[in-house]
């Protein structure tokens, strides 16, 4: 991009993204919750909405001069509704987090039940982990896989605790699971309590927009949130969506309840997000993000990788590096920093190690697919991953992968750069 004023500006920080530019041309992004924006969503991005603000919705500002304000976020909107068939939908929140917040003070009281995935079992830590400040407010109860070796979740076991624990919500969604979760089973056992069904889709609401995943709305589900980037594309923010009867109390919670004024100029870029995410190449897309993460879990495999769950069905896996090559995610990640692979150290379930040096890393392919690669490139990519974690100490080995990842990712253009 020309960062014409900014250059003239301050020179010191354009200098510092003119770096992190280099360094994304230059790298193989592997982290499963990041991705590349579109120019056009960059332009919105830094539009003169950010100059407006515009407290309380549609039609119902606190501030005059907010025709346009009303226009975006209405076209956003209905875009997002197509996109997932959503009844209601909230444009507002500010991220992922912030959205899972508002809905529990939407719909829960102090010391009401939560049901949902154990963060070492590929859970969020928005979904009641003991450090966060929700877990002081509501009670947080958990379920897990049955099988690790398949992923398969245990839902004798949810249902028992759920009908021991009488959940105000049973909440589906994760940050670390590679495999679908049975949104029908989930609404089943929630209508037998009296639960209300919550979807985080934060990580796959791309793959869910472009038709390779399923949708919980399709399934009876009550309340769907999702960050808008990762595998949507878009801007860094959050979503909430929801059946009608929800509208109200949702709303409420969101302005005034948990936020003020909306940023306009990042709904300016949800809406050109969730433009590009209609059309039909962006069901490609998604369907070669599923292909390409298959194909690099059955690479990895054959060259002596063990993966959580033995592979993938959707755009991430989790190794296991401490079994498979001796050594922690955080060497991993730090070893493979190096030569440009980006990916992230991560807990696998049971895992007799801490979070800040695990036993196994997390990675994914929808940045790498938006830049174009395809399966064939999964096949290199496995090759340098393994050879770096075999080989820890060998620093000619480092530097000839370097120069090869370079060359590789230099062939693949980033979008809006």
């Amino acid at each position: 991009m020309n960062y014409q004023y900014l250059n003239e500006a301050d020179s010191e920080v354009a200098g510092i993204i003119e770096a992190e530019q280099v360094r994304q041309k230059e790298g193989i992004e592997m982290i499963p919750s990041e991705n590349y924006v579109s120019g056009a969503v960059l332009e919105a991005l830094g539009s003169v909405m950010t100059n407006k603000y515009s407290e309380g919705y549609v039609g119902k500002r606190y501030y005059g001069g907010q025709e346009n304000t009303d226009a975006i976020e209405q076209l956003a909107i209905a875009r997002a509704k197509k996109l997932f068939n959503a009844e209601h939908v909230n444009v507002q929140p500010l991220s992922g987090a912030p959205a899972n917040i508002a809905v529990y003070f939407a719909l829960l009281s102090p010391g009401d039940t939560v049901l949902g995935m154990d963060l070492s079992h590929g859970g969020h830590l928005t979904h009641g982990h003991p450090v966060t400040h929700m877990a002081k407010l509501y009670n947080f109860v958990r379920y897990g896989m049955k099988d690790v070796e398949t992923g398969e979740i245990d839902y004798d076991e949810l249902r028992e605790t759920a009908l021991h624990e009488k959940p105000k919500i049973i909440l589906a969604g994760f940050s670390a699971y590679p495999r679908e979760i049975d949104y029908a089973k989930l609404k089943s056992i929630a209508d037998e309590v009296g639960a209300i069904t919550m979807m985080d889709a934060a990580h796959i609401a791309g793959l869910i927009a472009g038709k390779q995943l399923r949708n919980p709305f399709d399934d009876g589900f009550d309340i769907v949130t999702t960050t808008t980037h990762k595998t949507l594309r878009g801007p860094r923010g959050g979503m909430i969506m929801c059946k009608e009867e929800f509208t109200s109390v949702i709303d409420k919670s969101v302005f005034p309840g948990f936020q003020g004024g909306p940023h306009m100029n990042n709904i300016a870029a949800k809406a050109v997000a969730f433009g590009e995410a209609l059309k039909p190449e962006f069901i490609e897309y998604s369907s070669q993000v599923i292909r390409n993460a298959a194909k690099l879990a059955e690479e990895l495999m054959a060259r002596g990788g063990k993966l959580i769950t033995g592979g993938t069905s959707n755009h991430l896996m989790l190794v296991d590096v401490m079994s498979s090559w001796n050594v922690t995610g955080k060497q991993a990640q730090e070893l493979l920093d190096t030569v440009g692979i980006t990916l992230n150290m991560n807990m696998i379930a049971n895992d007799p190690r801490s979070p800040m040096d695990p036993s196994g890393i997390r990675l994914g392919t929808p940045a790498i697919t938006t830049r174009g690669a395809k399966e064939d490139d999964m096949t290199k990519i496995a090759d340098w991953l393994v050879q770096v974690l075999q080989n820890p100490d060998d620093t000619t080995l480092h530097e000839k992968i370097k120069s090869e990842v370079r060359d590789f990712s230099t062939q693949f253009p980033v979008p809006g750069i």
